[in-house]
């Protein structure tokens, strides 16, 4: 006695072997970067390791008051920033102004862009080169992040880059190797190879359609080829 006919067993091993050989290099990928997340400290892949996490910002005295600077539009937020060790505001979210004479200020220069990045980072780390971008596309390191900016790189073993926008000054983001793999390899993780975090993906979903009908043809795999299942209808059968 057989649970299925032996036509329909073929096309299930088939089923279950072509799937599999179709899915198998991206369970691949699922594995090896979900041993990746749970093996690595998230902080190592921030970067906390090359930077100053004893920063304290400075304080300033001798502030003007935010209404008497010279801003037609009026304030709905405001922020302050120390850029070489002068004291601006950050106002509406688009425009930089002295905190001491009120008068905006168009962007920073690359000197001060060093300034930032020397209170945020550790001691020690020697600047290869300094350069502005004003524009990424979606696979860039920078990406969804205020632009232009200036990228500082540093001479060391990690390709560490530090990322200051040019608009308000402010320390944006550190990039490294250690960096770079956790994005590559979260890309394929949730398999949104343009900006790397939307899990609503139709090609994700599709695979995890398939992964289960895999896993499930596997257990129908099982049943029907199992001796003991076979026992067991046997003497269902005789009773």
């Amino acid at each position: 006695m057989t649970i299925v006919n032996r036509k329909t067993a073929i096309k299930i091993r088939k089923t279950h072997r072509y799937l599999g050989l179709f899915l198998g290099i991206q369970f691949l990928f699922w594995t090896i970067s979900g041993m990746y997340f749970s093996w690595t400290n998230i902080d190592d892949i921030h970067g906390d390791e090359f930077r100053n996490l004893d920063y304290v910002p400075k304080t300033f005295n001798n502030l003007i008051s935010p209404s008497e600077m010279h801003n037609a539009e009026g304030i709905r937020s405001i922020e302050i920033r120390d850029i070489n060790n002068e004291p601006y505001y950050w106002v509406n979210n688009k425009q930089l102004y002295s905190a001491k004479t009120g008068e905006a200020k168009q962007d920073i220069s690359e000197e001060e862009a060093l300034s930032v990045a020397k209170n945020y980072m550790k001691e020690g780390l020697k600047v290869a080169n300094i350069k502005k971008i004003t524009e990424v596309d979606d696979y860039h390191e920078y990406r969804e992040k205020l632009l232009p900016a200036y990228v500082i790189s540093y001479d060391t073993d990690e390709a560490l880059k530090a990322y200051i926008s040019v608009t308000d000054g402010k320390f944006q983001t550190v990039r490294h190797r250690a960096w770079r793999w956790f994005d590559f390899l979260w890309m394929t993780h949730t398999m949104d190879y343009d900006t790397r975090d939307n899990f609503n993906t139709i090609i994700l979903r599709a695979f995890s359609l398939l992964g289960l009908i895999t896993v499930l043809s596997g257990f129908l795999l099982w049943y029907i080829s199992s001796p003991t299942i076979r026992k067991i209808k046997k003497k269902k059968i005789s009773k």
